[in-house]
């Protein structure tokens, strides 16, 4: 019988995030798992320097410190409202790309599931962002749980 005793969470803080937790935490209770809640704030310099060369390095050293700043209020609000009966979870904040830092948390800290959101984007978005969730199903060493938050009730 398959374990998984670490489920790696990754969420964009939202409210398609909480939608989500439910499903996350009943895993977690169902195996008695340790819930990894991941948030990975996506670095300005990855948008290529087409985008951000007229723009003041303190302007975007600014942004990355008040996009910190924003995402640990986002996370105390998701552990304080929907994580209070929970005793096995872990949070993480740190900058990067998304898919990069998730497939990295999944190795170093041996996760044995992904449970993580998909946000539908189509055509020219699709095209130019790409998709975190793709990525990481494409490339992840354990099974991913991707779920439509959309669909949700």
């Amino acid at each position: 019988m398959m374990e998984i005793k670490k489920i790696l969470f990754p969420c964009d803080l939202t409210e398609s995030s909480s939608k989500m937790l439910p499903y996350v935490l009943s895993l977690s209770e169902k195996y008695n798992s340790m819930i990894y809640l991941f948030h990975v704030i996506q670095e300005l310099d990855t948008w290529g320097s087409d985008y951000i060369d007229d723009v003041p390095y303190v302007v975007l050293d600014k942004f990355q410190q008040e996009a910190s700043e924003g995402a640990e209020k986002a996370m105390d609000r998701v552990c304080n409202e929907q994580l209070q009966g929970c005793p096995n979870f872990q949070r993480k904040i740190i900058s990067g790309d998304p898919a990069t830092e998730i497939l990295k948390m999944i190795e170093s800290e041996g996760i044995d599931l992904v449970v993580m959101g998909t946000h539908g984007r189509k055509g020219l978005k699709h095209t130019i962002f790409g998709s975190v969730a793709e990525n990481v199903v494409k490339k992840s060493p354990v099974p991913v749980l991707t779920v439509n938050p959309y669909k949700l009730k």
